[in-house]
């Protein structure tokens, strides 16, 4: 009788085919190849950008500049870095000298530290919100050129190198041509401003309760939570980024400045009520005739602001945005106060619009701004 194998012994007597790992191995070599390069690459960067390799510990750089670790551990923070342990070799000669001139501003009885801390800060929080979007705008320019994500930031880091000189000579023209224009901003009495600060807003120049007077403006897009539902990420960047170009673009042509955007939304301000106006009209108009953009709804609000860390605060920036919200689509609202300011001026018509209850201001009396004689501000 013929001796028949069982199945799995059958199946382990075959041969097995040999695997073919040489196109794999190739490809593992090359991948690794790459990541070598790339981690050369990102070296040789961070020792041209810090100035030479991390040799310091903290302990070392406080020894050397004469103060406590608490001393530089705090101006370290206020520069926006994640802290180290106090034996981690992890700073460099330059970072010693940059936080040695700061210390050297407190000892010369130029600053207090808390003076100084807030200007370091500034700086650092600045700095660090411009390199983030100068890296993305590289890297999506990259994108448009047909690389995917990770090959467009490769191609980033090898050509750093090239471009960081000419745009640190930039910010450093920018940063002395915006410190003149503050200095203007900080000097110049404007006559208009003055005298509509007088209209009753908050007292006069001398007992108002917060030191300066602004026009303060929202403007923000209408329906942009239902519209990036349905964007991918990309499409919805490109929105968002051409809505604060555009409305950046406006407020630095009207003489304003833009405070700060978030999402969907810009706020703004300026040194007069009719400089304010000029603008929130501008930016209303440039949204309707977008064909990209959605319309968008517009406040401003002529009052009294208080100014700190790069940002305004007060009941004028709470009102301006409040009225944002009660807008329609495409129009500009002012409360009652700043259409006096503005009622004189044929540049402008103010439409009255019934009573409306805001919240944490009671009864408002707001007014449709709309433009009157003239051009209004012209953009390029």
């Amino acid at each position: 009788m013929e001796q028949v194998s069982a199945p799995n012994e059958e199946r382990h007597a075959r041969p097995q085919p040999v695997p073919d790992t040489t196109a794999t191995s190739a490809l593992a070599l090359e991948d690794e190849q790459e990541v070598n390069t790339w981690t050369q690459a990102i070296s040789a960067l961070e020792k041209d950008l810090l100035g030479g390799a991390r040799s310091m510990t903290r302990r070392d750089m406080a020894s050397e500049l004469g103060v406590s670790l608490i001393s530089a551990r705090k101006l370290w923070r206020a520069l926006g870095f994640p802290n180290v342990k106090d034996e981690d070799r992890a700073f460099t000669q330059q970072d010693t000298d940059a936080i040695g001139t700061m210390i050297d501003l407190v000892r010369r009885g130029i600053l207090n530290e808390e003076t100084a801390i807030s200007l370091t800060r500034s700086i650092g929080q600045m700095t660090d919100r411009m390199v983030v979007w100068q890296i993305e705008a590289l890297v999506e320019n990259k994108i448009s050129e047909g690389m995917t994500d990770p090959q467009a930031r490769r191609e980033v880091v090898r050509m750093l190198p090239e471009i960081i000189e000419p745009l640190e000579e930039v910010m450093a023209y920018s940063y002395r041509r915006q410190l003149n224009s503050a200095l203007q901003r900080l000097t110049v009495r404007v006559e208009a401003g003055l005298a509509a600060s007088a209209v009753g807003r908050d007292g006069s120049e001398d007992d108002a309760p917060l030191p300066l007077a602004r026009a303060v403006g929202f403007a923000d897009m209408v329906s942009y939570t239902s519209l990036s539902r349905q964007m991918n990420e990309r499409t919805l960047a490109q929105m968002v980024q051409r809505f604060e170009n555009k409305c950046a673009e406006i407020i630095s042509i009207g003489g304003g400045r833009l405070v700060k955007t978030v999402g969907d939304e810009v706020l703004f301000n300026a040194e007069t009520p009719e400089a304010g106006a000029q603008i929130a009209l501008a930016l209303a108009q440039a949204m309707a005739d977008d064909p990209v953009l959605p319309s968008s709804r517009v406040s401003v609000v002529w009052g009294r602001v208080l100014s700190r860390l790069g940002d305004i605060y007060g009941p004028t920036v709470n009102l301006a945005s409040r009225l944002t919200a009660l807008a329609d689509p495409g129009t500009v609202l002012v409360d009652a106060m700043t259409a006096m300011a503005l009622e004189a001026d044929d540049r402008f018509v103010l439409v009255p619009q019934p009573p409306r209850m805001v919240r944490g201001f009671g009864e408002i009396r707001p007014s449709i701004l709309m433009p009157g004689s003239g051009n209004g501000l012209v953009v390029d």
